[in-house]
């Protein structure tokens, strides 16, 4: 599991956020390169981490892959500086917790490749395995914001923030993406559908990360970033309701951590 020379023309960058993540990190990353030996992709695995401190800069380049350390902090600085060093036609990104098998990438590959410029997983379409989503998270926060989404930024997205994704490098890289946290997800659909960016979405099957720490993810803090985040970007006739939704979550953010449940 070699890396490619970066004059190699690789078709396929598969990069995976990294923050002490060395639980999992060598199961991805060697699943990623089983993914282009055996479908014979020129490709490379990038992780763009994000200051470890648990050794996995090492497990990842002892595996194959480049390291590209982020200084600035959160999820979506991350990603970007993985993908700015990506030297693929195209990117697959993915967590780097084991829960998206990259095995099985072929169903972004051929969108890609059939000039879809974005392709977005859909859990719901596909199958969230037992334990591997948080109740709410499943059957309120997700669905609430991804309809929230579609009705305010006119996508047909049904899973806003699925963290299994492919795109064209030169597309995303044109929309100049500014958020750092786990909003860049929104952010990155939005910015796409604005600027009539071919999109689809295929299934795509989410199990229970692999790691014995809690996840990165708050869900009521970066929910409501997300939240927030899409209502910024509504137009037209739902400005009031905007407005009332962003009265309603600060009022409720404040509740909460008033009973220090943020």
């Amino acid at each position: 599991m070699d890396t490619l020379d970066s004059n190699t023309d690789i078709e396929l960058s598969i990069i995976m956020p990294c923050l002490n993540e060395a639980e999992t990190l060598r199961t991805c990353i060697v699943k990623a390169f089983e993914y282009l030996n055996v479908n014979n992709i020129k490709g490379e695995v990038v992780i763009g981490d994000n200051g470890s401190i648990d050794g996995s800069q090492e497990i990842a380049r002892n595996c194959g892959a480049r390291v590209i350390s982020v200084p600035i902090k959160g999820y979506g600085s991350a990603l970007m500086g993985a993908i700015k060093a990506a030297h693929g036609k195209y990117v697959v990104m993915g967590d780097s917790d084991d829960s998206y098998d990259f095995s099985n990438l072929n169903p972004f590959l051929e969108k890609l490749r059939e000039g879809y410029e974005l392709v977005i997983g859909n859990r719901f379409t596909g199958s969230i395995k037992p334990t591997a989503m948080p109740f709410l998270n499943k059957y309120l926060g997700n669905p609430f914001l991804s309809f929230i989404g579609r009705l305010f930024v006119r996508s047909e997205i049904g899973d806003f923030h699925c963290g299994l994704r492919g795109f064209n490098r030169e597309a995303l890289l044109a929309l100049d993406l500014k958020t750092t946290g786990m909003e860049f997800a929104s952010e990155m659909i939005i910015v796409a559908t604005v600027n009539h960016l071919r999109i689809t979405e295929v299934p795509v099957v989410l199990s229970p990360d692999g790691r014995s720490r809690p996840s990165h993810l708050r869900p009521w803090r970066d929910g409501w970033r997300h939240l927030k985040f899409l209502l910024s970007h509504s137009r037209g006739p739902v400005f009031l309701i905007r407005e009332l939704l962003l009265m309603a979550g600060g009022l409720i953010r404040r509740l909460f951590r008033v009973l220090k449940l943020i």
